[in-house]
């Protein structure tokens, strides 16, 4: 299966969204729900609307759209990143955790931008993160 490129899922901490923004938002919502409903298999928009909810605050229904595209794309490392943190955003940190770690086995490395995502700071936070990142310290070194 091939990996599609999936920008990195937005983060709720960024700037407080203008009402024409979050109209503007909403707006999309409505149009990719939309055509979800034609086509419940369409991975691009799965993988948009995912995003726009957590951009919007809907953190429990873009989980939902990333355990589909965990299903759809059992081995996309970016695919189990951002179910990762949606976890994480949803306060499920050993299922973070999990999630975390599989991106990782699938190859995720972004091990910068892992560190300081705002979407991953209560996984952070969690005991579960020192396994990971341990392992993240362990990867680096044998890459030298």
């Amino acid at each position: 299966m091939t990996m599609v490129h999936m920008p990195k899922k937005l983060h709720a901490s960024r700037r407080k969204a203008t009402r024409q923004e979050l109209r503007d938002l909403d707006q999309e919502i409505r149009f990719m729900e939309g055509l979800l409903r034609r086509d419940e298999y369409y991975i691009q928009a799965l993988q948009i609307l995912g995003d726009d909810y957590t951009r919007r605050g809907r953190y429990l229904e873009g989980l939902k759209i990333d355990e589909r595209l965990r299903k759809l794309r059992p081995d996309d490392a970016l695919v189990h990143y951002n179910l990762a943190c949606s976890y994480s955003l949803t306060g499920q940190l050993d299922l973070a955790a999990e999630a975390l770690e599989a991106a990782i086995n699938l190859g995720y490395r972004d091990f910068k931008w892992m560190a300081q995502d705002p979407d991953l700071e209560n996984l952070r936070e969690h005991a579960a993160y020192d396994k990971i990142r341990a392992k993240v310290q362990q990867m680096r070194v044998k890459a030298r």
